[in-house]
């Protein structure tokens, strides 16, 4: 059965729910926040996804990748442009917001974001540390020099 799934996550659950061609919710639920639990409950509830959902946000990077290794079709949304249709909601709930990324990766109506590589964010992250540390050090040795006259 043809079905779409929107994952809403957060840092320890995940929202999640499978709608079906027309729109209609089949399931909904929650799962850890791990790859392997996210994975398992799709592969029980959504067997026949073909698109799954999912917002830009602080764990999205390390999700796709695992849920991508898994061979999941996911789909990465930017969360402003997500945000924008969800609003349209009348409760803003992660059940809800899980419903809304569903129907909006089943009408096509979206433009995926890519993802980049591992090694790419670890790399920009090495990147921002050190040009805060620099800055740190800059703004320390000036506070000595003012000081010091």
């Amino acid at each position: 059965m043809t079905c779409y799934v929107g994952l809403d996550v957060s840092m320890k659950e995940t929202a999640i729910c499978v709608v079906d061609e027309t729109g209609d919710r089949i399931w909904d639920g929650k799962s850890r926040t791990d790859p392997d639990a996210i994975a398992a409950v799709l592969a029980r509830r959504a067997a026949g996804a073909v698109r799954i959902g999912i917002e830009t946000g602080p764990m999205t990077v390390w999700l796709w990748h695992a849920l991508t290794e898994r061979e999941l079709p996911v789909v990465c949304l930017h969360a402003r442009h997500a945000a924008a249709a969800l609003k349209l909601q009348m409760n803003k709930t992660d059940r809800n917001d899980a419903f809304g990324l569903a129907r909006l990766v089943r009408s096509g109506w979206y433009r995926p974001v890519a993802v980049r590589s591992m090694d790419t964010h670890r790399l920009r992250a090495l990147l921002i540390t050190r040009d805060q540390l620099v800055g740190m050090s800059t703004a320390l040795i000036n506070k000595i020099r003012g000081l010091a006259k």
